[in-house]
């Protein structure tokens, strides 16, 4: 772990402490509901985050519910480290079976909404030939931004020539949108990480 990531950790748990804290109040006060049931108060779907994919589309990661998505962050200009985050989760997922490859979705969210436009994830997703009914690439504004990287475990900052530096990591959000595992390993498969895919998978729709 570089010396920035060593001192950003502190913060970051605090910040993962009173994101968590917030759920739960929110929860308590006003129990979130998709369908016809409520949100588990771990649910990450309780917090209240819109973002715009590739296609111009707005959503919320609670449309997700009733199935496994893998969330990540990148940003697209990122030269080395994106990259390879994108092929680790294709690799992840291709053992899978076909039917529950299916089933699941991925949403990256970029660190980066002043460069990363609709115009330009769209090319992005062109470009790594990223199937849209699969993927998102996604933008949100800049708070937004520091509660979902708070919520995930990922550190991050923009250095002064507008790079990021910034951790990796992975999360499995299950049907009712809870971290059900998460993986930090790029370059090969993680076999572990893909056993809970496939539970996850293997659970069927929420009820």
């Amino acid at each position: 772990m570089n010396t920035y990531l060593r001192q950003a950790l502190p913060a970051c748990l605090l910040a993962v402490a009173a994101l968590g804290a917030g759920l739960a109040q929110a929860a308590a006060a006003s129990p979130a509901t998709t369908g016809s049931s409520a949100l588990p108060t771990d649910s990450i779907y309780q917090l209240p985050l819109t973002f715009t994919d590739q296609d111009g589309r707005d959503f919320s990661l609670a449309e997700h519910r009733g199935k496994p998505v893998l969330v990540s962050m990148f940003y697209t200009s990122c030269q080395f480290v994106c990259p390879m985050l994108i092929d680790a989760i294709r690799s992840n997922e291709a053992e899978l079976s076909a039917p529950d490859r299916a089933q699941l979705s991925v949403v990256l969210v970029s660190f980066d909404p002043v460069h990363d436009s609709v115009t330009v994830l769209k090319r992005t997703a062109g470009e790594r030939h990223l199937d849209a009914a699969h993927w998102s690439l996604a933008r949100t504004d800049t708070k937004s931004v520091r509660k979902l990287a708070a919520l995930l475990g990922v550190q991050y900052r923009q250095l002064p020539n507008g790079d990021f530096n910034h951790s990796t990591v992975i999360a499995l959000i299950d049907r009712e949108g809870r971290i059900a595992a998460k993986t930090v390993k790029l370059g090969d498969v993680d076999t572990e990480f893909v056993k809970q895919m496939k539970n996850v998978a293997g659970q069927g729709p929420a009820q």
